[in-house]
């Protein structure tokens, strides 16, 4: 009777579930178990910290709306993988965590890297579980990726202890799971009367908005939010990462009167997006307290969450915006609102153009809008913008438009620095057609910087730009501790790993750069000399600002 462990349950598993890609840092107990995934047919990329590992597995989760895996060894290895999975947590990004851990058999005696790693990740996953027996090995993985796949999406975390991977159960007793039921997604409808009750209060108002988030890219719901702002006539704002789901220069895409259609709009559609900070909690002082609120979500509990909702719907984003389109035919006219969406535009074009003199600057150190205006004139339509940092962060989301959904990733709602080249890299690795540029802070590029040499090994060819202002944040009074970090030549540290090196002191050499560095035909870095004193304005999230 032929014989299996752990490990090659747990690889042949992954390759049943249509497991294609994993993210790693090889180390006991796992060793076994990422040989047979790549004996598998699994692309394995492996890297120089977990945290990165996570964060690579989160971003090409978001670009191929599937489940990434990312795996690590036991005790620090696995403790390493927390600050990417809680990031995952906190964006409602579906990703495995696959741990190592100490062996059961020796629980509770100091064996090495002996740690309760469940109760790390069951605060920070939707579900957290260890295997203890190698023949449920098919049932935990499926498990895993349905929890991760439906409802509202998010991380989970499996815990393999060394004893389970090592041991040896006959072949004929293991029961596979076959791939795609684990991972398919429900698509609830919202309640008809809900729907038709929407419609109507959408009729009666003067200044409608929708807002949506990056629920409805996993819904896969783009084409429809369109379809249905289109026939509605209403002017749409999205969440920073769910921008492109319609095009920034869409005719009802007004990202300059973003501020006056918050505060004036009299109804606000909210779609697949949470109610909190980044949309000031959709309340007063960036909403009116009189505003109508429609909300579709599909997690019941943000209905109403921050503030009284008139009209709640809990369903698929996709499936709801199909059925307010069919209910919106013949009741609602595009024309109704015309006043409002004219005024809009005109506040729009005034605030555009006044933002292009500002993007025009020729001053010497760089201003990083200039920055951004080079990249937005380089990058193709359908480029991958990943964006990481403090003060380029903030300029990046006010100037660079994004006109395909998915294509524009950033820290998220946990501000999580350190994410962009993970984020780059694993964008690349799922569309290595396309161009893919990671704009860094250089705060934030040091954190994960190292991944330059996962790029240079595995041959991924992105493109980092870094806006190197000296530190972290602006500080045009000196008064921020630890801010200063010196002006540090990446481009050389870039070269030294293999990859391609630029550096730019002048607004002229940027194109330039960019150019050389698409050209190259392996991964590089363009480091833009950019000024210190340049600050950010935008709108305050908590009582303290960076």
């Amino acid at each position: 009777m032929a014989m299996v462990n752990g490990s090659q349950i747990l690889a042949r598993s992954l390759r049943m579930q249509g497991i294609d890609t994993l993210f790693y840092l090889m180390g006991a107990p796992m060793l076994d178990a990422e040989l047979f995934c790549i004996k598998e047919g699994i692309r394995a990329i492996d890297v120089r910290h977990e945290q990165a590992a996570a964060m690579m597995a989160h971003a090409w989760g978001r670009v191929t709306n599937r489940i990434a895996i990312c795996m690590a060894a036991s005790g620090p290895g696995a403790a390493n993988l927390v600050t990417g999975v809680a990031n995952a947590w906190a964006d409602a990004s579906p990703l495995l965590a696959l741990g190592g851990a100490a062996p059961l058999t020796l629980s509770g005696r100091g064996i090495f890297q002996e740690c309760d790693q469940l109760s790390l990740f069951r605060p920070i996953t939707k579900w957290a579980d260890r295997c203890l027996e190698p023949r449920r090995i098919p049932e935990m993985v499926a498990t895993a990726l349905r929890q991760a796949a439906t409802g509202r999406p998010g991380p989970v975390y499996l815990d393999m202890p060394g004893d389970v991977l090592y041991k040896e159960v006959e072949e004929d007793s293991i029961v596979y799971r076959e791939g795609g039921s684990s991972m398919d997604k429900p698509r609830p409808k919202g309640n008809l009367e809900a729907v038709r009750a929407a419609i109507k209060l959408l009729g009666e108002m003067e200044r409608p908005i929708v807002v949506s988030g990056t629920g409805v890219l996993w819904s896969e719901a783009g084409a429809d939010l369109r379809k249905f702002v289109e026939l509605a006539g209403i002017p749409f704002y999205t969440t920073p990462q769910g921008r492109g789901v319609i095009p920034d220069d869409h005719e009802l895409s007004m990202l300059g009167a973003r501020t006056t259609a918050f505060r004036e709009a009299d109804c606000i559609v909210v779609v697949g997006t949470r109610m909190n900070f980044v949309n000031g909690y959709f309340t007063p002082p960036r909403f009116d307290a009189k505003a109508k609120l429609i909300q579709v979500n599909i997690d019941p509990h943000e209905i109403g969450l921050t503030r009284p909702c008139q009209v709640g719907i809990v369903g698929d984003a996709k499936a709801v915006l199909e059925q307010m389109a069919v209910e919106a035919r013949g009741k609602l006219n595009p024309g109704h609102y015309s006043g409002w969406v004219g005024y809009l535009r005109k506040i729009d074009q005034a605030r555009t153009a006044e933002q292009e003199k500002r993007m025009s600057s020729n001053d010497v150190p760089i201003h990083p809008l200039r920055l951004c205006k080079e990249i937005r004139d380089f990058l193709d339509r359908d480029a991958y913008l990943v964006v990481d940092g403090q003060e380029i962060l903030n300029f990046g989301r006010q100037s660079i438009p994004t006109f395909e959904p998915g294509h524009r990733l950033n820290s998220g709602t946990w501000g999580t620095m350190g994410v962009g080249l993970p984020f780059g890299l694993g964008v690349k690795v799922a569309h290595q057609d396309k161009q893919v540029l990671v704009l860094h802070g250089d705060g934030s590029f040091g954190l994960n910087a190292m991944e330059l040499d996962t790029a240079a090994r595995h041959k991924i060819n992105v493109v980092c730009v870094v806006s190197l202002n000296g530190g972290w944040t602006a500080d045009t009074q000196g008064a921020k501790p630890g801010r200063d970090l010196g002006f540090t030549r990446f481009d050389k540290m870039a070269e030294a790993l293999g990859c391609h090196g630029e550096y730019v002191e002048e607004p002229g050499q940027i194109r330039p750069a960019l150019e050389r560095a698409f050209a190259a035909g392996r991964p590089a870095l363009v480091n833009v000399r950019t000024d210190d004193r340049a600050a950010a304005v935008t709108a305050k999230f908590s009582a303290y600002m960076t």
